[in-house]
């Protein structure tokens, strides 16, 4: 029976470079999931939260303090429905410290939706998504079709971090429709049948 709590979405900035542009990004799509009911909202960003970077070898134990940093991460993920990952596009692809939280999590990911929004220059960052895709779909994600997508992202929002093209939060309002769609139906598979990965 479907449920009418409202369903958890974390929000991951991927960006850590001095000067990134985004918190406005990121700022900007909270404030589009916030403006429904459906969602409760959490915002993971990858500079307060930093995990480490180098893996224990397989079969052994972590080195000292990951568990520590983990632990600022890790449950959070695991509640949540959903995601948004915020990403820009470096080299044509996605930055590293984005794809190091990726992969210190797996069970995290498996049967859970994630959309995207991107920016960048000329392409928007949208080759930075079409990479995430591939890689999340090893880790038993399901990605959503519609994305948001800036692209010359400097202009693209005003003093106040909103976005200065209407059409955006059209694009945003589709993205997050799709998502919730899809948070709801595999939330309630699961309470019924444990996803087998």
């Amino acid at each position: 029976m479907p449920t009418t709590t409202p369903l958890r979405l974390a929000i991951i900035l991927g960006s850590t470079r001095d000067g990134r542009f985004a918190p406005t990004v990121g700022a900007w799509t909270r404030a589009r999931a916030a403006e429904r009911t459906d969602w409760t909202v959490d915002v993971v960003d990858l500079v307060e939260t930093p995990l480490p970077t180098v893996f224990p070898a397989f079969g052994q134990p972590p080195a000292p303090g990951t568990a520590e940093l983990l632990a600022k991460v890790s449950p959070r993920l695991a509640a949540a429905d959903a995601f948004v990952i915020v990403t820009p596009e470096y080299n044509h692809s996605f930055p590293a410290a984005l794809k190091n939280a990726i992969d210190w999590h797996n069970p995290e990911w498996h049967a859970k939706p994630v959309g995207f929004v991107s920016y960048g220059g000329v392409s928007g960052g949208l080759r930075a998504v079409e990479q995430l895709r591939v890689v999340l779909a090893e880790l038993h994600a399901v990605t959503v079709r519609d994305t948001v997508s800036f692209h010359g992202h400097w202009d693209k929002f005003d003093a106040e971090g909103d976005a200065v093209d209407p059409a955006s939060n059209t694009a945003a309002k589709t993205m997050l429709d799709q998502l919730a769609w899809w948070a709801h139906a595999l939330r309630e598979a699961k309470a019924v049948r444990p996803y087998a990965a």
